[in-house]
């Protein structure tokens, strides 16, 4: 399941989100050529990764930041910057740039610091923003429950995309998340799914302020849960792939 774009787009550029996007894309340029080089890359995951170790050490707090804009793989840094590029743009345009951008980190570095809570021991290099990104995840769902976002169901052979609440898709991710962490072999994963669930919650608390002063559940009544501007209009163009007439 694949969050591709919510029905509301921010109204203002923002700057913010699409900085965080490039940032992203090009510190994952600078070492892609590591890849080729498992020791270099060891090395440069030893100097900027997170390792739990390290930090419950009292080594390397720097690493709570830099982490956060390092990846994987290709498809690990692709996933990440569609879930930021899709839910950061709103909760930028309430937040203001700054505003956003501080909660943006401070969602990162507090993802990060549950996940050495998980695993104040272990060795193992964490690197990416999806625990900064769990926090905007968090933030929209508290702000904007009922918008609009299109998500692609793929199984096997079938797919097809289909308008849901962003309560549900956000709903059904945390819960996999949740599950996850606290499954047998969570450990042996590979991902980090503390780090996702305590920056949802992180996320959600640090918006929380906001959305009170704002009338809590009365600013869900003015807006409909949904971001306060105008819901976007998505044509799909018709298709170039001729149709061919069944015989009969």
């Amino acid at each position: 399941m694949f969050p591709i774009r919510d029905h509301n787009p921010s109204e203002k550029t923002p700057f913010v989100t699409y900085a965080l996007i490039a940032a992203n894309v090009l510190i994952f340029i600078s070492y892609w050529h590591l890849f080729n080089d498992q020791r270099a890359l060891a090395r440069f995951w030893f100097d900027w990764a997170l390792l739990p170790e390290n930090i419950s050490d009292g080594r390397n707090y720097y690493t709570l930041v830099t982490s956060t804009f390092l990846h994987g793989g290709f498809m690990h840094l692709a996933g990440n910057m569609l879930f930021l590029y899709i839910f950061g743009d709103n909760l930028e345009e309430d937040l203001g740039h700054v505003g956003f951008l501080l909660f943006y980190l401070a969602c990162g570095v507090g993802a990060g610091l549950i996940h050495v809570l998980a695993a104040p021991y272990s060795g193992v290099p964490t690197v990416g923003a999806s625990g900064a990104i769990a926090g905007v995840m968090g933030g929209y769902l508290l702000l904007y429950p009922k918008a609009r976002v299109d998500v692609l169901i793929i199984f096997i052979v079938f797919f097809k995309v289909f308008p849901v609440p962003a309560w549900v898709m956000l709903g059904i991710w945390f819960a996999l998340q949740l599950i996850s962490g606290t499954s047998m072999d969570a450990a042996a994963s590979g991902v980090a799914h503390w780090a996702h669930v305590g920056g949802f919650v992180i996320g959600f608390g640090l918006v929380l302020p906001y959305w009170l002063k704002r009338g809590g559940v009365a600013f869900w009544s003015r807006t409909d849960g949904h971001p306060d501007h105008p819901v976007a209009k998505y044509k799909l163009g018709k298709s170039s792939i001729p149709r061919v007439p069944r015989r009969r």
